[in-house]
């Protein structure tokens, strides 16, 4: 739903990194706005901070410049606790960290806008949930903390945090 807002818009590229390729919906994307180049790339946010970063060097050789980052996975599933806090905040943690590398006006970077999607549970918990609940509250701290920098950075950081949300 997110993909289908952004193409909307005056955009010139829009770059999904996901786990599941969905060429019906990349296609469906094209053909809300043909003048966005949409483009996909294979992308487990669970993978390690150097492979994160060779996947960043690769889009940004061929784009040039990002404006933005949508960090979008998430998961819950209490029963899984290591995947649940490796989706939820580490890949988000290692997905940020690398792009700031490559944004950080610090390093000569451009700067840019980071959008964490937390969860109302970050900050009120449900008993039920407590691991998902306490890996978003750990999204939206570290979120707090990279925006505190932008004025050194030049990285603007903020969270979504929606309600219960259907998603696949």
């Amino acid at each position: 739903d997110t993909s289908r807002e952004l193409v909307k818009r005056d955009l010139k590229n829009l770059v999904i990194l996901d786990r599941i390729d969905n060429p019906a919906a990349i296609a469906e994307l094209k053909a809300i706005n043909p003048k966005v180049t949409v483009t996909f790339y294979p992308y487990d946010v669970t993978t390690p901070l150097t492979e994160t970063t060779k996947l960043l060097k690769t889009i940004f050789a061929q784009l040039k410049t990002v404006d933005v980052l949508i960090n979008g996975a998430g998961i819950l599933d209490d029963h899984q606790i290591e995947r649940t806090i490796a989706v939820n905040f580490t890949g988000l943690v290692n997905t940020t960290t690398a792009i700031l590398d490559f944004w950080d006006k610090r390093k000569g970077g451009p700067g840019g806008v980071i959008c964490n999607i937390g969860s109302v549970t970050g900050f009120n918990a449900i008993y039920q949930v407590p691991v998902y609940s306490a890996s978003k509250a750990a999204v939206v701290s570290f979120t707090q903390s990279i925006a505190k920098l932008a004025n050194v950075t030049g990285v603007t950081a903020f969270t979504v945090n929606p309600g219960i949300t259907k998603t696949t």
